[in-house]
């Protein structure tokens, strides 16, 4: 935890019971216009943390969007016992064309951390987002959505073998953790690289604003403060039922063997069992369907939203399930589809 309770970046400083918004200056246009990012930053006046709240490192995510502003705008932040520092629309760019990549060169922000000042323009943007915003963080939610075309249930990806992240994936609350150290350059991995334990939230699709799956996410945020001792919350989330997937965990993306349009059986985060059918591949006759069933009983964490595939795109994610686990996903299936 930072023991200065002042908050500074390059150009301006936070302090102590304030709040400050900005537009922070990240890259020029061709034109030589400044391309800035909003930024929120909250600094209690009260001892805690030094915490980042990011969404809309892919311009097309935006379910993140509103769990961040809703935070930063609604939230009463009046006893914040430490400093939140809430970043909306980090891809701003990306945003104002309504596309997950930089328009610049097609690049992915979300994999040009930590970013440098002398590379390309997404590092660049990346260094100044990431030096300024993250590094002087304790901890830090990154959220994000399915890619076009498919989404996914409400679920935490975080690397399970750091203490520190572990603590963190679980005071979210989510009932499936997906267990994997991420990739270079993504702004979880890299954070935590340098002791900035981070997490990403994952939930619905891109494009629209899903609001039972925000206010789940505000659920997930308002736990981590208890955990972490930001504010007087309610206490720490539990979820029901939890399961953790990780290397030793049935998992897999089916992928369609033939080209057609799609008719999904099921949503996502339904409990599907070995060898039932999860979707059927028609042609636009229908004359020549191609059933596709679950290879071994588990979740679908995401689900195709377009209905329409070549051979070899993905279908859906489907994961294993404890025993236990299982059982009670089953009973809430039933208590649910049964109108309890």
């Amino acid at each position: 935890m930072s023991t200065d309770p002042t908050f500074t970046y390059n150009g301006g400083k936070v302090e102590p019971g304030e709040r400050q918004n900005l537009r922070y200056g990240i890259s020029e246009t061709y034109l030589g216009d400044p391309i800035r990012i909003p930024v929120t930053v909250i600094n209690g006046e009260a001892d805690g943390p030094t915490v980042f709240l990011s969404a809309a490192a892919h311009g097309d995510e935006l379910n993140g969007i509103e769990v961040v502003r809703e935070i930063a705008h609604e939230w009463d932040l009046s006893d914040l016992a430490g400093t939140l520092v809430c970043l909306p629309v980090m891809n701003v760019p990306g945003f104002l064309a309504q596309q997950r990549y930089l328009p610049i060169y097609d690049r992915d922000l979300n994999r040009s951390f930590p970013g440098d000042e002398e590379s390309t323009s997404a590092k660049r943007m990346a260094a100044r987002i990431f030096d300024n915003f993250i590094a002087p963080c304790d901890f830090g939610l990154d959220f994000h959505t399915s890619t076009r075309g498919r989404t996914n249930m409400l679920h935490v990806r975080a690397d399970m073998s750091d203490d520190a992240v572990a603590r963190l994936a679980k005071a979210f609350g989510s009932n499936v953790i997906i267990d994997t150290e991420g990739s270079d350059g993504i702004l979880r991995t890299e954070a935590t690289r340098i002791g900035i334990p981070t997490v990403t939230i994952e939930m619905g699709e891109a494009h629209r604003f899903q609001r039972g799956l925000i206010d789940d996410a505000l659920a997930g945020v308002a736990s981590v403060f208890t955990e972490y001792g930001l504010g007087p919350e309610p206490g720490v989330r539990w979820p029901g039922w939890r399961t953790v997937i990780g290397d030793d965990s049935e998992k897999t993306w089916i992928r369609a063997d033939a080209g057609g349009i799609v008719d999904m059986h099921h949503e996502r985060g339904s409990l599907v069992h070995e060898g039932e059918r999860i979707c059927t591949l028609t042609n636009p006759f229908k004359d020549d369907n191609v059933y596709v069933t679950a290879p071994f009983t588990g979740l679908l964490v995401g689900v195709l939203e377009n209905p329409v595939v070549y051979p070899g795109n993905p279908l859906c994610h489907l994961v294993e399930l404890e025993a236990d686990v299982q059982q009670v996903v089953e009973r809430e299936q039933s208590d649910h589809s049964d109108g309890g």
